[in-house]
């Protein structure tokens, strides 16, 4: 397969907690207040994705900071991001949970999805930065990291992306939406293709194994 295509097998661990994370794009932020309640609420967002990840996501937790987080979600087979490894940080700010977390997009400056801005931003219901039909909206007593990494697989890195744009899924089902929908396909299949490329060359080091 492709350059960075995961190998199914390997015994790269799906979540670790590493000493540091290396340029994670939330480092220059204030640590949340290492309060006693934040850190068990950390310990159990460990917890649910030391026992929940699926399949293609790899998450490393920071030792020294307990709020940054950095994912690693392969792109699922028979869309145009398979073959893919998107990276992702996340911060949880010093109100978690009781709001989302803030999640970063490694895009390397391109636009591969209508969700997933070039500047980084995750469209995303869930995150509260995305006003789409979607019923899922931030719980705190229920919403964890998991579930929003879960929804980025699934929601977002879809067979159709481009009708992830609220107003264009009228145009499910006609030839218009199909020629539109085909040709977003190919662009978003060669931005995959330069964003492994990108990322082949300057792999975040703790994914470079990968």
């Amino acid at each position: 397969g492709g350059p960075m295509e995961v190998d199914g097998d390997c015994d790269f661990p799906q979540f670790e907690v590493a000493s540091e994370l290396p340029r994670h794009a939330y480092a220059g932020q204030a640590p949340a207040a290492g309060s006693k309640d934040f850190s068990k609420t950390v310990q159990r967002e460990w917890r649910l994705l030391r026992r929940g990840l699926p399949e293609g996501i790899w998450v490393r937790a920071s030792e020294e900071r307990m709020d940054l987080v950095r994912a690693f979600i392969a792109g699922p087979a028979k869309t145009p991001y398979e073959d893919g490894l998107y990276a992702f940080d996340i911060c949880l700010g010093p109100d978690y949970p009781a709001v989302p977390p803030s999640v970063y997009f490694w895009s390397y400056g391109d636009r591969l999805n209508p969700n997933l801005y070039d500047n980084g931003k995750v469209c995303l219901s869930l995150l509260g930065t995305w006003a789409g039909s979607s019923v899922e909206s931030w719980d705190p007593k229920k919403s964890s990291v998991l579930q929003v990494l879960v929804s980025i697989q699934g929601l977002i890195l879809v067979p159709e992306p481009y009708y992830n744009e609220p107003s264009y899924d009228q145009y499910r089902g006609t030839d218009e939406g199909r020629r539109a929908s085909k040709q977003y396909n190919e662009s978003a299949f060669l931005l995959t293709l330069q964003s492994v490329i990108h990322c082949c060359r300057n792999p975040p080091a703790d994914f470079a194994d990968l």
